[in-house]
């Protein structure tokens, strides 16, 4: 089976509200939270399509597309 790659990383930031669990559970360590205390995606080329971040997310303000 092919690698999935990365189509798009969507982080609404007027949803996040900073708890982190996203930063947490990423493998790669893409996200992390600015200086408002909201994710970024600061290492986008890592990302490996696990949507671990997405799934845990409560506030379902994170969208991964693969292709």
């Amino acid at each position: 089976m092919a690698k999935p790659i990365l189509k798009a990383h969507k982080i609404r930031s007027d949803w996040c509200k900073g708890c982190g669990i996203c930063v947490e559970f990423c493998p790669k360590k893409v996200l992390e939270l600015d200086e408002f205390e909201r994710a970024v995606a600061a290492r986008l080329p890592d990302c490996i399509c696990c949507r671990l971040c997405e799934l845990r997310c409560p506030d379902l303000a994170i969208e991964v597309e693969c292709k």
